[in-house]
């Protein structure tokens, strides 16, 4: 398979952010509700952050979760993007390309997810606000919504609102894909329940 070429040092971009916003990793912290270690590991780039710990510093300091991808984007209307062009970041169990591209979608992000096998997004629910889609490409997935299971295959789709608390595994022995579309109500939410990934937090 053609691999990306656009890989994205999230750690630095990270530190831009939140230099740009003059805000400590103290601050930063509190505000996120992770663990000031936490973003000091990921700045120092001795650790990758999941979807969730994006999710949470996107919200924390008010910016798309793109904003982590690429720090040149141009205003588009229109966004073309091979196959494995993609800007993408690693994560502790796979990867997360931005498809958005920069093109403003009001607040919806669009963004491939893979997640490897015997993988998941952390023993704790976590909560945003507005609403999360996921579409099921290939493998299989599951989504842990509330008090409610959604076993997902490909083809399957799923949306909900996102202030329910909510998780995912793949605890098959092959790898997952899904489309994510995440659409925030008020991109200035701070409230964000705290959510990590055990291997973040080792």
């Amino acid at each position: 398979e053609k691999e990306s070429n656009s890989e994205i040092n999230v750690g630095k971009r990270l530190q831009e952010l939140r230099v740009e916003r003059g805000l400590s990793l103290r601050s930063l912290a509190d505000l996120s509700g992770l663990n000031f270690n936490t973003l000091s590991l990921i700045e120092n780039e001795k650790t990758s952050p999941n979807i969730n710990t994006l999710q949470q510093l996107a919200t924390a300091l008010q910016v798309p979760i793109t904003s982590f991808f690429d720090c040149s984007y141009e205003e588009k209307n229109v966004v073309f993007q091979k196959y494995g062009e993609r800007p993408h970041t690693l994560f502790p169990h796979g990867e997360l390309q931005d498809m958005g591209g920069g093109i403003a979608l009001g607040e919806a992000t669009p963004l491939l997810m893979t997640s490897l096998p015997n993988s998941d997004s952390g023993e704790e629910m976590y909560v945003h606000t507005g609403q999360e889609f996921v579409y099921c490409l290939e493998g299989s997935i599951v989504y842990y919504v509330g008090n409610q299971k959604f076993s997902m295959e490909a083809g399957d789709s799923l949306i909900f609102e996102a202030h329910l608390p909510h998780r995912w595994e793949n605890h098959t022995k092959n790898i997952t894909t899904c489309i994510l579309i995440i659409c925030p109500s008020d991109s200035k939410d701070r409230l964000v329940e705290q959510h990590l990934n055990d291997s973040i937090s080792q």
